[in-house]
Parts: C-alpha cells; structure tokens; sequence
C-alpha cells in the first residue's frame, strides 16, 4: 500500500523541494468547472475560446494551480500542514494537453508558531513557468504517516453526443412534423423546445379548445404554428396520417395519447403508413464511459419478434445508424451466451442473421452474433472468451432477443448508468417522434434531431420507393 508521509518542522531546511504533476485533461477542466460553478466560456466553448486571445480552450488558473496545495499537502510539508497564506501569478495559459509540474521549494522558516514559507511555481512540458507564488503554511510538528487515500472513479456524463446531433439536424430547414393530440402543457413544450432549436415545423392536430389550454398553462405562444382541429384523439391521429399522405407533413410526433393510439393507425392496412418494412423502435442510447452513440432495438414495440422481423428491425436500425452518420455500423445480435445453442432460439435466429448479412439479404453494415451484452460493448471481454469478431466490444447497434430484454436493458443503463435514451419509430412512410412526460428536455431534443436527420436522409425516401 502506497503510503504518505510529512516532513515536520523541524526535519525541514531551507531549499528542501517536492513536486507533482498532472496532463490536463478537457475532462479536468469540466469537472473544475462542475466543483467550483466556473463555467467561463474560455473554459467551456470551443467556439467562443476559438475568438478570444488564446484562440482555444484553456484551463482555469485555479485548476494548475490545485497542484500546488496537493504538493504542500501530500509531500512537502505533508500531512498535518495547514494553509495560511498563498500569492499567485499566472505567466501563461494552460490547454488540455498540457503536463504540469507544481514544484514547491522551502525559502524560510520562522520558529515562532512553525510558519514556513515556500516558493511555488508550475511548469509545462516544455519547462515554461506558468504559475508562479509563496506559500505560507504552518508546519506538522508530529510525524505523520498514513496509506494514500484510494480515489474514485469518475465518469463525466456530458452527453456532448446529442449535442453534436442536435447541431447537425440543426444544419438545414426545419421539417415540417404533425403533432397528434398536443393536448398536454408537456407536449407543447416539447414542440416549442423543438421550433426554439430549429428542427422542426410544427402543424398541431386535435382539439383546438383543449391546445389552447395547454398552451396557455405552459406559457406558450401558438400563435404562429398553424393548427387542425379535430373534435377527439382517432381524430387526430387519422388527419396527422393525412397530412403525410398528401406531402404536408414529413414526421408525426406523439402528443397527449396512448402510444398504441398513434401506431394502430400508423400501422393500418390501407389509410396507414406502412411500407414493406416491419415497423420498429429504436433507442439512441449516450451511455456515460461508452465511446459511441448506441442504438438499442427493438425495445418498445415488437413484443416476440420472429426471424423475418428481426431481420427489418436490423435493417431499420442500420440506416438510423446510417442517418447518424456511421457509414458501416457494427450490429452485435444479444443473447445470453457467445455459442450457437438449439435450446436457446435468440442463439439461432443470431447465426441466421449473419448468414443473410454474408449473402446480402441485409446490408449496410456488419453482424455479428450471438454475443452477451458484455461481450458486445466490452473489448476486455471479447478478449477475455477469445472471442475474434469485427463486432465484439465495439458493437453501434444491439438487437435484443424481445421487447422485454430491450426495456429492461435501456432502464438499466438509463437508471444505473445515468444514460439518456432518445426513441425513434423506424420503417413507417415517415419517421415517429415518440416522447414521454418523464422525458428531459435534452432527450426530447435528441429523439426530433433523429427524426429530422432521418426524414432528410435517402433511407426514408428508399422505404417511400418501397411502399
């Protein structure tokens, strides 16, 4: 066990020295700015640091020179000194990136009270002085020697992923989307947060009475979004799927009404959108830790999905990942083990699966299957079982055995590991926004940019050939 330990007063000499050095990382930087509330755009905004003097992203000063109050309080004096005074003078900018060393020298001692004074100065890589200062501390006169405090783990959850998505949907005109029944302060939020980003067109459709109400008791001027009244909710969900048929609106999104409303007239025979895909719902999971965006399907519509279906709603989930700009998306089938096992169905239909992707019946990006959920997401894993895959521990898309393995593997990640999960319907005429009151704005925000993303895309205008 790694230990530390003081120096007392009087082991202490003039010109003693000690030092501790850090690589600053963007991640220092947020979680500096978390701690202490600083969040200056020169720290925080790329675009905005671009503009400023140092024309990039810098550390704040307070964060560099944290190294020297480590130096003081781990090595030189160490444990038990206590900080009276500090002088500090900042020389140059700090960038991520940057290695530095905190170095501090003792300049004088005061036998009265066990005050000591010490140079300080922090250094880059390239030895140039970036901090400078005197420290006044009061000196341990009792030795001290104790283990190194073990530190947690820290994950930064920033979920910089949907902003980045938010800011291209953002890139070109907003799409023109029939909100069906946005009879709920909720759901007129949701549509105003959505215009305010400048994703989306609204045309609200329902009751006009009770759209009113809701706008007023959120706050919300409807003033300027054009609105078809309907007397009651089939009403609705019937006009919004006209408002596709005749090329007014190019996405639906759920408002005040049960998912199973929306979907048995999006799904009807004949007035419905259906195409020769099986309809299907996906998550874009932006799960804290993981290096990608990850898609999760089908966990909210398709309860027992066969082979045939399996095989839409992976061909569904490839060209979101495509929308999302992953040109060859690697897709892992889930199962509870890594072998092909008769007892176990999910085990078959995987190798099935692969088969049609060696033989092109499903394109576009690369199977592989079965594989566990840890061995699809964990490289360490994969190497673990010996497991060789293109896929293994890198996997952009996984496909759940059924509905219920999908909703408890999004809840999970959603509740344990502080994942957002943005919802999409795929393989209809036209995209389907599906929010919840239990929503937070940014993942609200998150499902209209991939409903957007999608409607601009050639695969929406594939299915529509299809149809």
């Amino acid at each position: 066990m790694e230990m530390i330990e003081n120096r007392t007063f009087d082991e202490l000499a003039v010109g003693d020295e000690a030092s501790v050095s850090r690589t600053m990382t963007e991640e220092d930087i947020h979680l500096y700015a978390y701690i202490s509330g600083d969040v200056n755009p020169a720290h925080m905004d790329p675009a905005y640091a671009a503009t400023d003097m140092f024309h990039h992203v810098i550390a704040h000063g307070m964060l560099g020179s944290g190294l020297i109050s480590a130096a003081l309080g781990t090595k030189l004096p160490g444990p038990g000194t206590i900080y009276l005074d500090q002088s500090l003078r900042f020389t140059r900018p700090v960038s991520p990136g940057d290695t530095i060393t905190a170095t501090v020298t003792v300049s004088e001692k005061r036998t009265e009270h066990q005050i000591v004074l010490l140079d300080c100065a922090c250094t880059n890589q390239k030895g140039e002085t970036v901090i400078t200062g005197v420290a006044t501390v009061k000196a341990p006169t009792e030795k001290v020697r104790r283990p190194r405090a073990a530190l947690p783990d820290v994950r930064i959850a920033e979920h910089l992923r949907y902003r980045h998505l938010v800011t291209r949907a953002a890139g070109g005109a907003p799409i023109a989307t029939a909100v069906v029944h946005p009879c709920d302060p909720a759901v007129i939020a949701a549509v105003a947060e959505a215009v305010d980003a400048g994703l989306i067109a609204p045309i609200l459709v329902g009751p006009r009475a009770k759209i009113a109400a809701a706008a007023r008791t959120a706050g919300i001027d409807i003033a300027a979004f054009p609105l078809e009244d309907t007397p009651h909710r089939r009403a609705a969900v019937a006009r919004a799927v006209a408002l596709v048929h005749d090329g007014t609106a190019a996405t639906l999104m759920k408002g005040a009404l049960h998912t199973d409303e929306l979907m048995h007239a999006v799904l009807a025979a004949e007035a419905g959108l259906r195409t020769e895909r099986r309809v299907s719902h996906a998550y874009v999971m932006d799960v804290p830790g993981y290096a990608r965006p990850l898609i999760i399907t089908d966990a909210a519509i398709n309860i027992a999905p066969t082979l045939d279906d399996k095989a839409d709603i992976v061909r569904n989930a490839i060209d979101l990942a495509h929308a999302l700009g992953t040109a060859n998306p690697k897709v892992a089938i889930l199962s509870a083990v890594e072998t092909v096992n008769p007892a176990i169905r999910s085990t078959l239909e995987a190798a099935a699966l692969c088969k049609m992707n060696d033989r092109g019946q499903i394109s576009g990006g690369v199977i592989d299957g079965p594989l566990a959920f840890d061995n699809a997401v964990s490289p360490e894993a994969a190497r673990e079982k010996g497991i060789d895959s293109p896929v293994a521990g890198q996997a952009d898309i996984l496909v759940v055995p059924d509905l219920e393995a999908g909703n408890m593997l999004t809840k999970q990640l959603t509740f344990l590991a502080g994942a957002d999960a943005a919802g999409i319907v795929l393989g209809a005429r036209v995209p389907i926004i599906l929010t919840s009151r239990a929503d937070s704005e940014r993942t609200r925000i998150a499902s209209c940019a991939l409903a957007v993303l999608l409607a601009r895309g050639p695969g929406v205008a594939a299915s529509q050939a299809a149809a």
